[in-house]
């Protein structure tokens, strides 16, 4: 019902101990239209001391304490104040703020102590439908009302007499009232320490109140979130396995080269024994063979080192497990360059089956062999070569993935602030209705790119449950095409007014000045 989050100084003083006649209200109506401003016009008299907590509240008729305000708005401190001076003031009331019903309502004067001071006569929120009646009377009406109004004279003034005698009366009622005063103001000292109390652990208790529904909310937003990565795990799982197999035949195939490097050092140590009419040449040929042990021993280090590097990836999946569902994306291409690593094995293969047709061509030619193992050489640098090209093209991919999953974690973040203020605006429910947890969609134009399009959103979706994007959901301004998502959103936050003293945001400017106001007034 307040307009302001301050909540103006009330009390739990009842009528009898108010004091009316301080402030005077003028010019009140017998009704006002709704849906229009209204101005309040009082006179401070010369009984009354205004001080920057005075209020002026609209009460409904039947009011019993000052807390059952409908709304209220702060008292302009006068700028003269004299000894005896009568002060005319004004105050204006948005109709945002007024209310909406036929109800009978009045106006009161609060001081600084939640005592009232003023009140004015009751009037209506309702539109003019009346119209003004003309009264015809006859003579003899006439002087049925002027008997009527001497009789009335006579009983005023027998009226007058006796009201003399209550005057004293009253007068020593006055001074048993004043020292009743005199503790009830004792009392309300008490009261107001003791209300003081009551209103922090109110608001001890909403905050906490808040606090709760904020973590209910997190929890089911972190329950969705891990029933997602849940089943993301399994798949990614799977691709692992399929990894690890498939890593488990590469080591196959590594022990199987070895066998046959092993066999071919045993074969040349027979052939040594052959060849000893041929010495020079042999050594020759020997000192080529180590180069090119030493060469395949190199290879087979790259290859424990290539295994070396499928573990590390292996962690590094585990620990990728945590994020978007691009990741599936990185396995297919893990998978693509599992298969061009096969595809490099074979080849591997072929070659050495090669290189055993060239150990037997030493037996006719020692001299082709040493051509032949040259070429080998080059073929297995050129292997490596392409191997730590591949390595290097990957790690690039990785930091670009690790990079694009950053922002859009960001571009996330930002997005669910933003939608979580305009939720908390009034009118943002009535204009939008958007929902806060949508899974974007896959574009077939994005099929062939390696993280997705994460702005894309698929058509049966956009068109059914979103609005359009290119319209600003609070001046309902509508944007070409060709704006990007990062100026739509500064245009949206544009219109949002964040209070430099609290946490609070508004919409409205007149809300925002309203609650500017009171932090001037602290």
């Amino acid at each position: 019902m307040d307009e302001t989050l301050d909540e103006p100084p009330t009390s739990a003083v009842f009528l009898d101990n108010c004091h009316f006649s301080q402030v005077i209200f003028n010019n009140v109506e017998k009704f006002y239209v709704p849906g229009g401003d209204i101005t309040c016009y009082y006179t401070l008299t010369q009984h009354i001391t205004p001080r920057r907590k005075d209020w002026v509240g609209i009460f409904r008729v039947g009011w019993k304490t000052t807390r059952e305000y409908y709304t209220f708005m702060w008292a302009p401190f006068p700028g003269d104040l004299s000894g005896e001076s009568i002060v005319q003031q004004q105050i204006q009331f948005r109709a945002y703020y007024l209310p909406k019903d036929d109800e009978y309502y009045q106006f009161c004067y609060v001081d600084e102590e939640g005592v009232v001071r003023g009140a004015s006569v009751p009037f209506q929120f309702r539109a003019e439908t009346e119209d003004d009646i003309l009264v015809v009377t006859t003579q003899g009406e006439v002087e049925e009302i002027e008997q009527q109004n001497k009789d009335l004279l006579k009983e005023n003034k027998e009226l007058k007499e006796s009201c003399r005698c209550l005057q004293k009366q009253n007068l020593g009622l006055q001074e048993e009232l004043r020292l009743a005063q005199e503790k009830m103001k004792e009392l309300e000292g008490e009261v107001c320490f003791l209300q003081t109390g009551n209103l922090e652990l109110r608001r001890a208790q909403e905050l906490q109140a808040g606090e709760m529904s904020s973590a209910q909310m997190n929890l089911a937003s972190v329950r969705d979130q891990n029933l997602k990565l849940g089943k993301e795990n399994q798949e990614l799982q799977k691709g692992l396995e399929s990894l690890r197999s498939s890593c488990e035949k590469l080591e196959l195939e590594g022990n199987f080269l070895k066998e046959e490097n092993k066999r071919l050092t045993e074969q040349n140590g027979c052939r040594e024994r052959e060849l000893q009419q041929f010495k020079e040449h042999n050594q020759e040929v020997s000192s080529e063979k180590e180069q090119l042990e030493s060469r395949l021993k190199t290879t087979l280090d790259r290859m424990d080192q290539l295994q070396a590097q499928v573990l590390n990836q292996e962690k590094e999946m585990e620990n990728l497990v945590r994020m978007d569902h691009d990741k599936t994306e990185q396995l297919e291409h893990l998978k693509e360059e599992n298969r061009q690593l096969r595809i490099t094995l074979t080849e591997q293969k072929e070659q050495e089956e090669k290189l055993e047709q060239s150990v037997e061509d030493l037996k006719v030619t020692e001299a082709s062999m040493g051509l032949h193992l040259q070429h080998k050489q080059h073929q297995n640098h050129d292997l490596t070569k392409e191997l730590e090209e591949k390595n290097y093209l990957f790690q690039i991919l990785q930091q670009q993935k690790d990079e694009i999953d950053e922002k859009n974690l960001k571009l996330r973040q930002e997005n669910d602030e933003l939608l979580m203020r305009l939720s908390e605006s009034p009118d943002y429910s009535a204009r939008v209705a958007v929902p806060l947890a949508q899974v974007p969609t896959q574009s077939p134009e994005s099929a062939n790119l390696l993280f997705g399009n994460p702005y894309y959103r698929s058509p049966e979706t956009s068109a059914v449950n979103m609005p359009s994007v290119k319209k600003c959901p609070l001046c309902h301004e509508v944007f070409s095409d060709d704006i990007g998502p990062r100026q739509y959103e500064d245009h949206v936050r544009s219109h949002i007014l964040d209070c430099p003293f609290c946490d609070e945001t508004f919409e409205d400017k007149q809300v925002y000045d309203d609650h500017m106001y009171c932090h001037s007034l602290e």
